[in-house]
C-alpha cells in the first residue's frame, strides 16, 4: 500500500510492506536551508502517538551504548527511512516533522500526516513473509543478552550450540517473525479427509514442520511428498528419517543428477476423491532450522486456484516419474514456456536453452528507475551484468548477494560493489557487540529476489527457489513466480529487500570508517549530497519520493 502527502514544502511517501513501512521523504530548496533533519512519531492501533528512535546523535549528546534516541532529540538525517516494528494487517498513522535550530534546541515544524495498512498475512490473494533472521543486529543484541550467554556457555563446555528450539522463546519468535507459523498455518488448513497437501522439498528436517505435516495426515488429509534423494547425498538420509512417519506409499524419492531444490505445498479440496487446488506455498525457506530462524528467507502464498493447479500438475509429474529428469524437462519445455509480460507467471525448471535466464536478463536490463535484489550463490553471468547496469547510467541498483563465503553488496550503480562484514564484532560508541555464535554455514541471505522500477507504478517482482544461475536452469528442479505491475506484493518484498540492503551496508560503513564514532551533523550540511544536481543521492531522493 502505498500513499502521499505534501504539506508547507515537505513531502512524504510511505510504502507499506507486511512488516516493514518505507518512508520517503523530500523538501522544496526552500525548506532546506538550516534542516536538521525529520523528527518521526507513529500512531499504532489502539495507542497514541510515540516518537520513533534511531541509534545516531549529536556530538556531545549523551547515549547510553545500545539505546536508541528519540527523533525528536536526534533527528533522521536520511530522506529515506523504515520502520520495522510494525505488525501485519495494521493501520498506522506517521507524521514526519521537519527540523531547525540548533542541535541543543531542535525546532520541530508542523508535520506532514500520511496513514498506511500493512499488509496481511492470511487472508487476501497474496500472503509474503519474510523472517528476521539477523541474530547478529543490534536489536538482537540489545534485547537478548541471555542467547550469547548460553550460547558462550555451550563453547566454554566445548559442546554445539544448542538448537533455536532450546533458546528463550521470544528469541525464536524474534527470529522468525511469523515465517513458521506462516508454514505451520498453511499445513493446518489440511485438517480432515477434505483436503489434500502436497509438498515438493529440498531439505525436510523441522521437527515441528514435520510433526505438524504428520499432524494433517492424522487428520484425515491426503498428504503426500516428494523430496530429495540423491545418491549419496548426506540430505537424503536426513530427508527420509524426517518422513519416516508418512507410509511409503504416500512419499516419492526424487533422484536428479544435480538436486531436487523445490520449497512449496499445494492446498487441495478433495471432492468426489479428486484434488481441487486452491493455494500454493512457495519462496525460498528450507524446511530446516537455519531456513526457518538463521537465514533470511521468505514464505509467499498465492490464493489462485488456476495458479496452484500449475504447481499440483508439476507435483504430479514428479510424483509418478521420480527417477526420470529427462522427462520432467521434457514436461516443462512442452507445458511451461516462458511467456513474458503476464500479470502473474509461474515457471519451473529443469528446461532446455535457458529461457528462464534469458527473460530474467531481459527484465533487469528493461529497468528504468531502479532494481533491488538479494541473491545467494553465484550468479548467470547475463544476470550479473544485467543486475549491475551499465556504468553511471540512470538507474539506481541496492543488492547483496551472498556467496559461499561472504556478502557482497552493489550500491547504486556497479563501480561502488563492497564486501560488507556480517557483523559488529566488537562494542562501538553507541553500539553493542554483535555475533553470530550458533550460525551454522556462512549463508545468512538466502532469499532470490528480483525487483526492478520499484519506485513505479509498473514494477516487477522475481522470487522462488531458482538462484538465477546455469544449474538452477538446467539441471535442478526449481520454481519462480513473476509479478508484474502488484504494488502491494512490490512493497512487501521491497521494504525487506531494503531492511537487508541497509543493515549489511551499515555495517560496511563502520568497518570503513576504523571503528570511529559516527554522529548526526549539526548543520545543513548532511542535505547537500542529496542535491548536488545529477547525483544517485539526489535521484535517491526524488525516485523513493514520486518527484523523480
Amino acid at each position: 500500500m502505498r500513499k502521499t502527502a505534501v504539506k508547507n514544502g515537505i513531502s512524504v511517501k510511505a510504502y507499506a510492506g507486511v512488516t516493514g513501512v518505507l518512508l520517503a521523504m523530500n523538501v522544496t530548496p526552500a525548506r532546506r536551508a538550516g534542516l536538521l533533519g525529520f523528527a518521526l512519531k507513529r500512531r499504532a492501533p489502539g495507542t497514541d502517538f510515540k516518537w520513533l528512535k534511531g541509534m545516531l546523535t549529536f556530538p556531545g549528546q549523551h547515549h547510553t551504548d545500545g539505546e536508541l534516541s528519540p527523533t525528536n532529540v536526534a533527528p533522521i538525517q536520511k530522506f529515506r527511512w523504515s520502520d520495522y516494528t510494525v505488525a501485519p494487517g495494521q493501520s498506522y498513522t506517521y507524521v514526519v516533522h521537519p527540523v531547525y535550530g540548533p542541535p541543543g534546541a531542535p525546532d520541530l515544524k508542523e508535520g506532514v500526516s500520511v496513514t498506511v495498512r500493512t499488509g496481511r498475512v492470511t487472508e487476501g490473494e497474496h500472503s509474503v513473509v519474510f523472517n528476521r533472521a539477523a541474530a547478529a543486529s543490534q536489536a538482537f543484541s540489545r534485547d537478548f543478552p541471555e542467547v550469547e550467554q548460553l550460547l558462550n556457555e555451550a563453547r566454554r563446555k566445548k559442546q554445539p550450540a544448542p538448537p533455536i528450539e532450546q533458546w528463550p522463546p521470544a528469541a525464536a519468535a524474534w527470529l522468525t517473525r511469523g515465517l513458521l507459523e506462516q508454514i505451520l498455518g498453511f499445513v493446518a488448513l489440511a485438517n480432515s479427509a477434505r483436503w489434500a497437501l502436497d509438498i515438493a522439498i529440498y531439505e525436510y528436517e523441522l521437527p515441528v514442520i514435520a510433526a505438524a505435516v504428520r499432524a494433517a495426515r492424522e487428520a484425515g488429509a491426503q498428504v503426500r511428498v516428494v523430496y530429495h534423494a540423491k545418491p549419496k547425498d548426506p540430505q537424503t538420509a536426513i530427508n527420509q528419517a524426517a518422513l519416516a512417519g508418512i507410509p511409503a506409499a504416500c512419499k516419492s524419492a526424487r533422484v536428479t543428477n544435480k538436486i531436487c531444490h523445490h520449497k512449496f505445498m499445494v492446498l487441495s479440496a478433495v471432492k468426489r476423491g479428486q484434488r481441487f487446488p486452491t493455494a500454493v506455498l512457495c519462496g525460498s525457506a528450507n524446511f530446516t532450522e537455519n531456513g526457518v530462524y538463521r537465514q533470511a528467507n521468505v514464505v509467499h502464498v498465492v490464493r489462485r486456484p488456476t495458479l496452484a493447479a500449475q504447481y499440483l500438475a508439476l507435483f504430479e509429474h514428479l510424483y509418478s516419474t521420480p527417477d526420470n529428469p529427462a522427462a520432467t524437462r521434457q514436461y516443462i519445455d512442452a507445458a511451461n514456456p516462458i511467456v513474458p509480460g503476464q500479470p502473474l507467471f509461474a515457471g519451473f525448471s529443469p528446461r532446455s536453452r535457458r529461457p528462464d535466464l534469458a527473460e530474467f536478463a531481459r527484465v533487469l536490463s528493461a529497468a528504468r528507475r531502479d532494481v533491488l535484489f538479494c541473491t545467494t550463490f553465484d550468479l548467470d553471468d547475463a544476470i550479473e551484468d544485467a543486475l549491475l547496469g551499465q556504468p553511471r547510467d540512470r538507474v539506481l541498483r541496492y543488492g547483496l548477494e551472498n556467496s559461499r563465503s561472504r556478502i557482497t553488496g552493489f550500491h547504486a550503480e556497479r563501480t561502488a560493489s563492497f564486501a560488507t562484514p556480517a557483523m559488529l564484532s566488537t562494542g562501538l560508541e553507541g553500539f553493542l557487540r554483535e555475533s553470530t555464535a550458533g550460525q551454522r554455514g556462512n549463508i545468512l541471505i538466502h532469499t532470490k529476489v528480483l525487483i526492478t522500477d520499484f519506485t513505479s507504478d509498473m514494477p516487477t517482482v522475481i522470487s522462488g527457489s531458482h538462484n538465477y544461475s546455469r544449474a538452477a536452469s538446467e539441471a535442478n528442479d526449481e520454481n519462480f513466480l513473476m509479478l508484474r505491475g502488484n504494488t502491494d506484493v512490490a512493497d512487501a518484498y521491497g521494504c525487506e529487500l531494503l531492511r537487508l540492503y541497509d543493515h549489511y551496508r551499515f555495517r560496511f560503513f563502520i568497518r570503513e570508517a576504523s571503528r570511529s564514532p559516527r554522529h548526526l551533523d549539526p548543520t545543513d550540511g548532511w542535505t547537500r549530497k542529496y542535491f548536488a544536481k545529477g547525483s544517485l543521492s539526489e535521484l535517491d531522493r526524488l525516485r523513493f519520493a514520486g518527484e523523480g
